[in-house]
């Protein structure tokens, strides 16, 4: 009896190995851009720079479907947390710019990140909210509410799937607390400016 068969089949294993290792650590240092580009493409929308939010949009979209051939079979795990800054990015631009938010389909992401995206784009609608208020655009801000409200109702049902879905059920909470934030906001500030209505007709 002799070794031969297993160690052909470890070295045949560990040069597969090697490579996967090699995949991992490729995905881990290079979607790093991708994180920063989505965050980048935030910051701009809520600066009211919509040409710069939608170029590193882009740009962040170029790099993930080059990096999504090297996340073959259990390397996809590393390419959620991407995906998910992408998500919200691309859905946060459609909303501010009042058109359909995407589908998983058209933005070519797994159910996970999709899911984890929107759920984190409901806490940037809560800083569209505050902006539009501060520039006296209530109509505006409640528009943005009734839309982050809605998504919320539409996602709160997914924290049931904590176990699958990493984090759903904190970030649901979390959606939870600034929806009821936002609304107590917004319904301040209408009773507010009926109240300044209101007088600004007992001065006439």
């Amino acid at each position: 009896m002799t070794l031969k068969n297993v160690k052909t089949s470890l070295n045949k294993i560990a040069k597969n190995l090697g490579e996967t290792q090699d995949d991992r650590e490729f995905l881990l240092k290079n979607t790093r851009e991708i994180i920063i580009l989505c965050s980048r493409s935030i910051i701009a929308v809520h600066k009211g720079d919509m040409t710069l939010g939608k170029k590193n949009l882009k740009q962040a979209e170029t790099l993930l479907k080059k990096y999504k051939k090297k996340a073959t079979g259990g390397l996809q795990r590393y390419l959620i947390t991407p995906e998910q800054e992408f998500v919200e990015a691309a859905c946060l631009i459609a909303i501010v710019e009042q058109k359909e938010i995407p589908s998983d389909k058209k933005l070519a992401v797994m159910p996970e990140s999709y899911v984890l995206g929107l759920l984190d784009c409901v806490g940037e609608l809560k800083r569209q909210v505050f902006d539009k208020i501060r520039m006296n655009k209530i109509d505006e801000a409640t528009r943005t509410f009734e839309i982050m409200e809605n998504l919320y109702l539409q996602l709160y049902t997914f924290s049931m799937y904590d176990k699958v879905v990493k984090e759903a059920r904190r970030k649901t909470d979390v959606n939870r607390i600034l929806v009821d934030d936002v609304r107590s906001v917004i319904t301040e500030e209408k009773r507010r400016t009926e109240l300044i209505k209101i007088l600004q007709k007992l001065e006439k």
